[in-house]
């Protein structure tokens, strides 16, 4: 999985987003554009469009959804800090991916919802119905999705949907179905340790689990490393140790399920994480 999936394209000619706080907004209101360029070095997380990314091998987007303040079109969007693109277009382009590889299955999470009320919401999940279709699978138990059950129905898409709304709607996945602790820490060394606490206290059935292999700045990092950037001052240094904790890892119900990153490029992140289901078909672990 990709931690913001959508942050490959954020335009720094875009309002800053409504979750922002008061001294970001006053920031960008002194130094404009300057202060946007800088904004986007530490909110861009991926490089990779959605078809770059799914081609890679990524089948589990974190999705993060936005009103736009005078937007004459009154569309939605993905956003991070700053808005990024139109979420009909990232959602079709998904769609193409999935025409093209009809196996293919992926997980869309709907996990943040800015400035959005009751018509956004209806107006998303209709965009959903359009673009989706009868390829996304009603919400059943988490144990009973297999790929051979999503086959034979033709299903390809499960959407999670981290809203009251979910429960309104079929093909809706409760938001709890697909919990993802967040360490919130930029040291490499407690985010270990909290991933593996979180595989621990795991419920062993009844929903999806994300392990987040990602470290969140904080505003002195940010301040230090301001030109640079979240993937050369955080990213990159901490990839060693947080790979060798993927390695280590064993997929399952006692184990991990999804794990999701930051510039998901970046070394061998995919191919470890897709490794990893290797054992299942081998009968080491479980075959959940």
């Amino acid at each position: 999985g990709s931690h913001d999936s959508f942050s490959f394209y954020i335009d720094e000619a875009s309002p800053v987003g409504p979750e922002q706080p008061e001294t970001v907004q006053n920031f960008v209101s002194v130094f404009g554009t300057v202060a946007k360029k800088l904004m986007r070095k530490w909110l861009a997380t991926q490089t990779m469009n959605f078809t770059s990314q799914l081609g890679a091998g990524i089948r589990y987007f974190d999705l993060r959804i936005s009103t736009k303040p005078r937007d004459p079109d009154n569309e939605l969007y993905f956003a991070h800090g700053l808005f990024s693109a139109k979420v009909k277009e990232g959602l079709e382009e998904i769609n193409a991916f999935l025409t093209e590889h009809p196996k293919e299955v992926v997980f869309l999470d709907f996990n943040h919802f800015y400035g959005m009320q009751k018509c956004h919401h209806e107006k998303l999940v209709q965009m959903l119905k359009d673009t989706y279709g009868n390829k996304m699978c009603p919400a059943i138990f988490a144990h009973e999705v297999t790929l051979q059950y999503l086959w034979e129905k033709e299903h390809q898409v499960l959407v999670f949907y981290h809203s009251p709304v979910a429960v309104e709607v079929a093909f809706l996945w409760p938001g709890q179905m697909m919990p993802a602790p967040w360490a919130n820490t930029t040291d490499t060394e407690k985010l270990i340790q909290f991933l593996q606490a979180s595989i621990t206290e795991r419920r062993k059935k009844g929903s999806f689990f994300i392990s987040q292999v990602v470290l969140t700045p904080k505003a002195s990092t940010v301040v230090k490393g301001v030109a640079s950037g979240l993937r050369e001052t955080i990213t990159e240094r901490a990839l060693p140790a947080m790979m060798e904790w993927v390695r280590t890892q064993k997929a399952g119900e006692s184990g991990v399920n999804i794990i999701t990153a930051d510039f998901v490029e970046l070394g061998d992140f995919i191919s470890t994480v897709i490794k990893l289901n290797y054992a299942l078909d081998e009968g080491e672990d479980d075959t959940t």
